[in-house]
């Protein structure tokens, strides 16, 4: 006699096993601007969470984001009572939910918080300011750390993330701002590519 196979408990857990990767995904959130970051044989990663994200696209525009959405309405209220601009309830809310980063000067933020998300993603943003004379980014940046300090009892890791065409000196810029600010530890996130082999 050839002996039977009851295949239901299999079907049943592929099934549960689908269901379970499927409520569980947790999808990257958009970028709003895209950087082809250079590639290099480094294999230390960057950690999951508490990430400050600046990003350097190939026009000079910088960008800030942040993956703690707990502290992300508070650094809005704290950022622009610096600046003396202040957001709606609902503006706080739209910032929680925003793209991973934005780059839009504090005075014009209101207005594209007021937009819902398809139209936010055809307005091109002009870049965060970071010049001596009105250097936004690094309240961001310090804001933030702050905040996560508070929060988590750690600052948040710094990300460094260059357009492989970025323009040099602007990536150099924004590191030598963050020196300014004692902050000395971060990393450039790259692509990874094969190490070369040694040849006998």
């Amino acid at each position: 006699m050839s002996p039977s196979l009851d295949m239901t408990p299999m079907v049943d857990l592929a099934f549960l096993l689908v269901t379970f990767f499927m409520l569980t995904t947790k999808f990257a959130p958009e970028e709003a601007v895209v950087v082809d970051t250079p590639s290099s044989t480094s294999e230390i990663r960057l950690p999951e969470s508490h990430v400050i994200t600046i990003a350097v696209d190939k026009d000079k525009r910088v960008f800030f984001g942040l993956d703690d959405d707990e502290i992300k309405g508070k650094l809005l209220t704290q950022v622009g009572a610096k600046y003396g601009v202040s957001f709606t309830a609902e503006q706080a809310k739209n910032f929680r939910g925003v793209a991973a980063s934005f780059g839009t000067p504090i005075e014009k933020l209101p207005a594209l918080l007021n937009l819902d998300g398809e139209q936010r993603k055809l307005v091109k943003q002009e870049g965060i300011p970071s010049d001596s004379l009105n250097n936004q980014l690094i309240e961001w940046v310090v804001a933030a750390q702050s905040l996560s300090r508070q929060q988590f009892g750690k600052p948040s890791y710094v990300a460094i993330k260059g357009d492989g065409n970025a323009d040099v000196p602007t990536v150099k810029k924004v590191i030598k701002l963050m020196q300014e600010k004692n902050i000395n530890r971060f990393n450039l996130i790259t692509d990874l590519e094969t190490k070369p082999t040694a040849s006998n």
